[in-house]
């Protein structure tokens, strides 16, 4: 009997598990369900195209693991497909005592995690490599690159189609209702509400995983909290100010890698992201205000724990994008020549930031199971990253033989 399954969500995670789903069972039927009118229409597209190498995570996280696995599979992936990907090499600066500190520990993550050519660098050759960048030190790592995920979604997806999959665009999931031996998916559509039934359903859904993972039965928790990440451009004519990626020494008590100056493979270079709460789910300016969704961070208490704690920063990357002086002067700490006329509004994508029940950010992948249905609670970055290998592992879950 043909195996019946349902992937939700059309970014690069629902499509690399359909495709997987069907390179290791080829004879199954695969339904992929996403409510817009293209895939990746929101974190997959809306991200930075980095290739993180692996450099910050804890060894032995899943993200880790993943991570490393996902770099090889990609670039393989790239390769076979000529997808364009431009290892143009990060640095991370150190303009501090404090932040030179901090490197040795980003270092020893790094070797620890199997990142390939990794090493701390003194000012002068950090100069040599990026001569308009200014810091005491930084990490240098020459394997990360950056690839243009939106293109890696399309080649999945028709893979996964070549393979069988039927890909359902403009289907919003209303409803999933597992047994013991099937799971009941209800959709809306522009002809009306339908219903399927499945044998096992996978679900991505990104910025609407917590919605999702009640409709199957799960706990509120974790629950999504949006950030949106806004970025400026470098005029044409400014972006030979770096030669690769930017980083600032994070800080380690938050999941966020501060703004940095990202080249894309398009030839844009990019500077950003800061980290504001969105007033809407998929909400990409302030002008995209959602009631439905402020209400449901409001009756969050996680939303409200979370706050207490953080609020000074949250004023701050308010300042920060009401402002383009503030934003700006962040990344000239570490590129002065940078000026406040180089640049011009660029893109902004919206982070999907889950929250424990105590407030805290959830920093790895989490997956849960409910019945016949595979939850993906939570997939920051580097989940674009870590696509391929992340679908491994929930199709393992899936126990299919």
């Amino acid at each position: 009997m043909t195996e019946r399954l349902a992937v939700i969500g059309g970014g690069i995670l629902g499509v690399a598990v359909a495709r997987e789903i069907l390179r290791r069972r080829p004879h199954s039927d695969v339904t992929l369900f996403e409510k817009e009118g293209r895939l990746a229409s929101h974190q997959t597209g809306h991200n930075s195209g980095v290739v993180h190498a692996g450099l910050y995570y804890e060894p032995g996280s899943q993200k880790a693991v993943l991570c490393r696995r996902g770099v090889k599979l990609l670039e393989a992936f790239c390769a076979e497909r000529d997808i364009r990907r431009i290892a143009c090499g990060k640095v991370v600066v150190a303009l501090s005592d404090d932040d030179r500190a901090r490197l040795d520990d980003i270092e020893q993550r790094a070797l620890a995690n199997g990142v390939p050519g990794v090493r701390i660098i003194g000012a002068e050759e950090l100069r040599e490599l990026e001569p308009n960048v200014s810091g005491i030190a930084a990490l240098h790592s020459p394997a990360t690159s950056i690839v243009d995920y939106a293109q890696v979604t399309t080649e999945l997806a028709a893979d996964a189609v070549s393979s069988g999959a039927e890909v359902l665009l403009e289907q919003e999931v209303t409803g999933l209702r597992p047994s013991r031996t099937e799971v009941v998916v209800s959709t809306r559509t522009a002809a009306g509400d339908d219903e399927a039934r499945f044998d096992r359903v996978v679900v991505c859904g990104g910025l609407q995983s917590d919605r999702l993972a009640e409709m199957a039965g799960d706990g509120p928790d974790p629950v999504i909290m949006p950030f949106r990440g806004e970025y400026y451009a470098l005029k044409p004519h400014r972006r030979d100010l770096v030669n690769g990626l930017v980083y600032p020494v994070p800080d380690p008590r938050y999941p966020f890698l501060g703004v940095h100056v990202t080249p894309r493979v398009d030839g844009e270079v990019m500077i950003g992201p800061n980290a504001v709460l969105a007033l809407a789910r998929e909400g990409y300016s302030w002008r995209t205000i959602s009631l439905h969704d402020l209400v449901g961070m409001a009756s969050a208490p996680a939303f409200w724990r979370f706050a207490r704690r953080h609020w000074r920063t949250g004023l701050r990357e308010v300042a920060g994008s009401l402002s383009r002086r503030r934003f700006i002067a962040a990344a000239r700490a570490y590129v002065p020549a940078l000026r406040d006329d180089d640049v011009v509004p660029g893109v902004a994508g919206v982070r999907a930031q889950a929250l424990d029940a105590d407030g805290g950010l959830v920093d790895d992948f989490r997956i849960s199971i409910r019945d016949r249905v595979t939850l993906l609670r939570n997939a920051p970055s580097p989940a674009a990253t870590s696509a391929l290998a992340i679908a491994e592992h929930v199709v393992d879950t899936l126990a299919l033989p």
